[in-house]
């Protein structure tokens, strides 16, 4: 199958209605957006109206009115997820991006179009790919990411502590990942609010989606360009370094993947947990008075609010039919994983208590499971720590119906989250030290007399960290 770029399609003259066409529907009558009124105001509503409608598996459209389905059901999401022989995630596959129905423009492009990552490979090349990045991510002591998650919240809660008042998202939840990636990467601390804010367009599916993916791609193609010529104790150089070889280009991809999945997934998760805890009395009580932990709280989030409500993608290898509906081959699958963590199939109801059990889908399943999901319950962990404990009487200025949120085809964003605390004064801590710039002339010089500062991502010592999941990605 002839690959094409990532973010191009060609058009080949092919006779076929156009997407949206409701004869390209079959016999699954019109499709429901996943972009609109609905899917921005209530997603989760739409979702059980197509359960109700359709079953397990509905026909949908997304921006720019590319058709696709969308994957309700918890059994057959994780039928799709573990079946990579039916089900590719290589979409070469994508029988509209073969005959040239989608325009190179088209917001959805940089989620779905093709990359030499493993998250568009399956089978031998996704098991070389994919080791790649576990081992890299292995290499990163798990203490001394805690550390450095307590440094950067610290920072960033000395800038508003002594208000009393703070808006949780903006100044926090959508610095602190980002912060803390960025020092995993090896990147400059300067680049963090651009890539903050072109991560998010780009997941958002903005009308800036593919000059967002432009900005991160040339800011990780001068990375890896840096490390190549100045290695350091970073991702980036030790995916360079890896046995298993990669090519510049494949370790600026995988850089990509993991800064953009990772970013925005914890955000999302600091975010909804801090909510839940801000407002539900049965974690608010409960975490002061030690009845619950702050990770039965990050369960049950997990289960109601996932950071990604629709995982891309995977594409039908072959005609067949799901749940009484014909999937074609080369047909676009989306995994509905918020619609599948409320399936009434496996679950009481969309608010029965579920701490303590992670069988949700959340993270998606089989050999793309998602990579770094004990790195981001452990960001979020220790950044909704730090924060309660400088800021214990944390309280929203508002009453929870007043919140609101934006939804994309991908996620459900919180729109703010505005608190008051008692001011705290700041000074009895000075803020941590930036760490040194990178430059194009060699390593930053640190002031005379001062020794280098202790690497708070240094590698591992000893045996990796439990609990990692082979697949994701």
């Amino acid at each position: 199958m002839t690959p094409l770029p990532p973010d191009s399609f060609r058009a080949n003259g092919a006779t076929v209605p156009p997407p949206g066409c409701p004869a390209r529907a079959g016999s699954t009558g019109p499709r429901a957006a996943l972009y609109g009124p609905e899917a921005t105001t209530d997603p989760m509503g739409l979702y059980e109206r197509l359960r109700n409608e359709h079953g397990a598996i509905a026909p949908v459209l997304l921006e720019g009115d590319v058709p696709a389905w969308l994957v309700l059901g918890y059994d057959e999401i994780l039928h799709v997820a573990r079946s990579p022989r039916r089900f590719t995630r290589d979409s070469r596959y994508w029988r509209d991006w073969q005959e040239g129905l989608v325009p190179a423009d088209a917001p959805v492009v940089p989620m779905l179009g093709w990359r030499p990552n493993c998250l568009s490979q399956d089978g031998t090349e996704h098991h070389r790919l994919r080791g790649a990045v576990n081992d890299s991510l292995e290499r990163f002591d798990r203490r001394g990411l805690r550390r450095s998650v307590n440094r950067y919240a610290g920072q960033l809660i000395d800038r508003f502590a002594r208000d009393g008042r703070a808006e949780l998202i903006s100044q926090y939840a959508e610095q602190l990942p980002m912060l803390v990636l960025i020092r995993l990467f090896g990147l400059p601390e300067e680049e963090g609010p651009q890539l903050v804010g072109a991560s998010r367009q780009l997941v958002r599916g903005s009308r800036k989606a593919v000059t967002s993916a432009q900005y991160i791609q040339d800011a990780l193609r001068r990375l890896v360009a840096e490390r190549k010529a100045r290695p350091g104790r970073d991702l980036a150089t030790w995916l360079l370094q890896h046995h298993s070889q990669l090519t510049d280009e494949e370790v600026e991809q995988h850089l990509r993947l993991v800064l953009i999945a990772a970013n925005e997934t914890t955000t999302n998760l600091i975010v909804n947990t801090l909510r839940v805890v801000l407002t539900d009395p049965r974690f608010r009580g409960t975490l002061n008075g030690g009845q619950i932990t702050l990770a039965g709280a990050v369960d049950q989030v997990l289960w109601d609010e996932p950071p990604l409500m629709v995982c891309p993608a995977r594409f039908a290898t072959y005609d067949m039919e799901i749940d009484g509906h014909t999937v074609r081959r080369g047909d676009l699958l989306l995994l509905g994983l918020a619609a599948g963590n409320v399936d009434p199939a496996v679950r009481p109801g969309p608010g029965a208590d579920m701490q303590g059990n992670r069988s949700h889908l959340s993270f998606s399943s089989g050999p793309h499971e998602c990579p770094g999901a004990d790195i981001g319950r452990a960001l979020t962990g220790s950044g909704i720590e730090a924060l309660l404990k400088h800021l214990p009487d944390l309280r929203l200025t508002l009453d929870e119906e007043d919140l609101s949120w934006t939804s994309s085809t991908w996620a459900r964003h919180l729109d703010a989250l505005p608190v008051e605390f008692t001011p705290r004064r700041v000074g009895a801590r000075p803020p941590a030290a930036p760490f040194p710039r990178l430059r194009s002339d060699g390593p930053a010089a640190l002031p005379a007399g001062r020794a280098a500062p202790e690497d708070p991502l240094g590698p591992a010592r000893g045996r990796p960290a439990a609990g990692r999941q082979p697949g994701g990605g």
